[in-house]
């Protein structure tokens, strides 16, 4: 047997189909392929021809892993891949390449392999046309058009498209560096950033600054480097507006507005921001103190502490003095924007409103009470505020704390302000009397309240009704739903409207002015109830419910369109067949089936069932030749790399990303960056819950609107994918890409 192994021979053939083997056990496992898969599993009803094979398959459902690693203790379903895991201790690599020498564990690796040398590149992408020496590459790939990032990160969240990626990030918490350098035993954490070190052993620093002479040993670091002398800051915060010109200081000062902390010290469980904010603290636990002062000896746990203590005690350093009241700063921005308080002088002024402010944090707050913005949310009630100290007294009132005291009564409270007003009692400071019962009150509003509420005074009645009102314009405004008054009318359509706020709010139909926007995913509205609608999206609040089965929904108008399932109502009928629907957007979707062409495209003819399809052919039409290139298909715009064309330049400006590695839009929550804004919008998704796609039949949710579309077929019963050999219909396009294997195999066979 041995000598046939070495000599390829195989004397032993099957006379159905003259497959030859080298040993006569092979020659009788054979014929099994020959009979019909007759060993079932109880399971899953997968069929075998053999009965080990049936064995080996079970273990996937038992989860049995009888051949285990006596190195590392590893386990495995069979004993061939615990053979090919071997060859990672003894370093066994018998499959050579012929053409370069590179040495394999496994015939598969140098398959793939091998494909370096032929060019051959077997999977293709559907979107972008890219092709890939492996499947896995492909896999991968893929999650830069879907935004997928399927490996997350257990210890701080951030989520990854490919695993070897979320191993390497691994280590920036467990603090293992693998990789070592031979040369001075520096280690690193993944096999590219050791490459990147060799280099300063081997070719020294070959990126030099021509401005300061520095030099660094890779491209990107001196990129960087040249930020500091031209200012650049390319990496800005959409919360407070900072700039940055490393994106790593960007994500770290992200972590200021959304709180994160991911690195945690394992002593006293206290959490940090970055890792090397925790390698300081550690020093508290460790006593280590290794920056020492030379003048005193005194010893610190960071740099940062050593300066500060060289610049108080010693003044070296540079301390800058106020030569107009003596105030001592140790950075000189900070001596600039002290001397503004002398001086007057407020550099950074409102492009809105014109009031100017001496520092450039103060116009940015300000900025927020035009924008509406209220980037600090108690993680509490959800209550949103424009800085971060408001939030701060907000907290109070959960954690109950009142850090100031009246040193009078003992009494305690939230602000100094509340003090102040409250000291007032003490001091007799009660200014303002009230003419009928002699109370008197610390300010003019609680005094107006007291007449309000106890002696009916200032109130207005309505006379038609006999509801009341504290304001006598809130009055007014209800007499108009008896009289049917609108005095207010829309400059644009000519609309009217009983109140001033509703002719504001029309308003912005003309003007497309969204001035409420969501904190957590940037979608705009018009109307704050529609904001507040929108908010239960990302929160889960559901706060109607039905009485009969107790589903919940987020509006009143979803529960009563809810409640006709129950009732059979269905108030919305067709014209022209008779069928009813439970509401008015079935009916819609239900007309269109009528409908031949209702949208047409007035500049080529072309007509669509949908006003999103017509939308979307406008984009084909451009300003010049724009039936030319409609009826010749014609793509006028190409990429200059690899010659594909498209009909926008929109398109071609998003496939150029494909070969630029470029992806302008990125999360706030993990740092993940994508391709497009569709992409990342599905992507926040994925951290916000949010499922906007819902079926009208079983009440399911989805966060695309392709996976309604095919979640509806389970409904229908549609099966849009056929094969083209037998005829065989698929709901999705990867069964029946699948179930080609079938034919395909059928063809290898003969």
């Amino acid at each position: 047997m041995a000598n046939h192994i070495h000599t390829e021979e195989k004397p032993n053939s099957q006379e159905t189909c003259e497959t030859s083997f080298a040993c006569e056990q092979q020659l009788d496992v054979h014929p099994e392929k020959h009979n019909k898969k007759q060993y079932a599993c109880e399971v899953c009803s997968s069929k075998f021809p053999q009965k080990y094979r049936l064995v080996e398959h079970m273990r996937i459902h038992t989860g049995e892993k009888p051949f285990s690693c006596e190195v590392c203790g590893s386990s495995f379903t069979q004993k061939g891949s615990l053979k090919l895991h071997m060859r990672t201790h003894t370093g066994e690599k018998p499959h050579s390449c012929e053409v370069c020498g590179a040495s394999f564990s496994t015939t598969s690796y140098l398959k793939v392999h091998l494909r370096s040398h032929t060019g051959e590149k077997p999977f293709s992408c559907d979107v972008c046309r890219s092709s890939f020496t492996r499947k896995s590459i492909l896999t991968a790939h893929m999650r830069k058009h879907t935004g997928e990032t399927p490996f997350s990160c257990v210890v701080c969240g951030s989520a990854f498209a490919r695993k070897p990626v979320l191993i390497a990030h691994m280590r920036t918490h467990t603090g293992e560096k693998p990789y070592s350098c031979q040369v001075c035993h520096s280690s690193f954490t993944t096999s590219s950033y050791l490459k990147i070190h060799i280099r300063s052993h081997t070719e020294g620093k070959a990126y030099s600054c021509d401005v300061c002479g520095s030099s660094f040993t890779v491209k990107s670091s001196l990129v960087m480097h040249l930020r500091t002398h031209s200012g650049e800051k390319p990496y800005s915060c959409e919360v407070c507006g900072l700039s940055f010109t490393q994106k790593y200081t960007l994500t770290t000062h992200m972590r200021t507005h959304t709180k994160e902390k991911p690195f945690c010290c394992e002593v006293c469980g206290s959490s940090f921001t970055t890792s090397s904010y925790l390698k300081i603290h550690m020093r508290h636990h460790t006593k280590e103190k290794p920056y020492s002062c030379e003048l005193c000896s005194s010893s610190f746990i960071s740099k940062l502490h050593l300066k500060t203590h060289m610049q108080n005690s010693h003044s070296v350093g540079g301390l800058y003095s106020c030569e107009l009241c003596g105030s001592a700063f140790t950075q000189k921005s900070g001596l600039v924007t002290h001397m503004r308080i002398h001086t007057g002088e407020k550099p950074h002024s409102c492009q809105i409103c014109g009031v100017s402010f001496a520092q450039k944090p103060t116009l940015i707050t300000h900025m927020r009470t035009h924008t509406g913005e209220k980037p600090f949310s108690c993680e509490v009630c959800k209550s949103a505020f424009t800085t971060s100290s408001s939030l701060k007294i907000h907290m109070r009132h959960h954690t109950k704390e009142k850090p100031y005291s009246c040193q009078v009564c003992s009494s305690s409270f939230t602000t100094s302000s509340y003090l102040k007003i409250h000291m007032q009692q003490h001091t007799k400071g009660r200014p303002y009397c009230c003419d009928i019962c002699s109370s008197s009150f610390q300010s003019k509003l609680n005094l107006k309240t007291h007449m309000q509420n106890a002696h009916s005074m200032g109130l207005y009645s309505c006379e038609l009704c006999e509801s009341t009102f504290t304001r006598k314009s809130n009055l007014v405004a209800h007499t108009r739903t008896h009289t049917g008054e609108k005095p207010y009318s829309c400059q644009v359509c000519g609309t009217s409207f009983a109140q001033k706020s509703a002719v504001m709010v029309h308003a912005r139909t003309h003007t497309g002015e969204k001035p409420y926007s969501c904190q957590v995913c940037g979608t705009s509205f018009a109307q704050k109830v529609a904001l507040i609608v929108h908010i239960r999206t990302h929160t889960g609040e559901k706060p109607y419910s039905c009485k009969v089965c107790n589903f919940s929904f987020s509006t009143s108008s979803y529960l009563k369109i809810h409640m006709r399932y129950h009732t059979k109502e269905k108030p919305y009928s067709c014209e022209l067949c008779g069928s009813a629907f439970t509401s008015q957007s079935q009916l819609t979707r239900h007309m269109r089936t009528h409908m031949q062409s209702n949208y047409t495209c007035k500049l080529c003819g072309l007509s669509f069932k949908y006003k999103n399809g017509l939308k979307l052919h406008m984009q084909s039409h451009s300003e010049e030749n724009v039936n030319v290139r409609e009826l010749t298909k014609e793509k006028l715009y190409s990429c200059e790399t690899c010659n594909s064309s498209f009909t926008t330049l929109s398109y071609l400006k998003i496939h150029r990303r494909s070969h630029t590695g470029e992806k302008p839009y990125s999360c706030q929550v993990c740092g993940s960056a994508f391709s497009q804004k569709s992409f990342l919008i599905v992507h926040v998704r994925t951290h916000t819950g949010e499922k906007p796609y819902s079926c009208e039949v079983c009440d399911a949710s989805f966060i695309e609107n392709i996976s309604l579309i095919r979640h509806l077929r389970t409904h229908t019963g549609e099966k849009p994918f056929s094969c083209e050999v037998c005829n065989t219909s698929f709901r999705y396009k990867f069964s029946l890409k699948i179930h080609m294997r079938k034919h395909t195999e059928n063809l290898n066979a003969y």
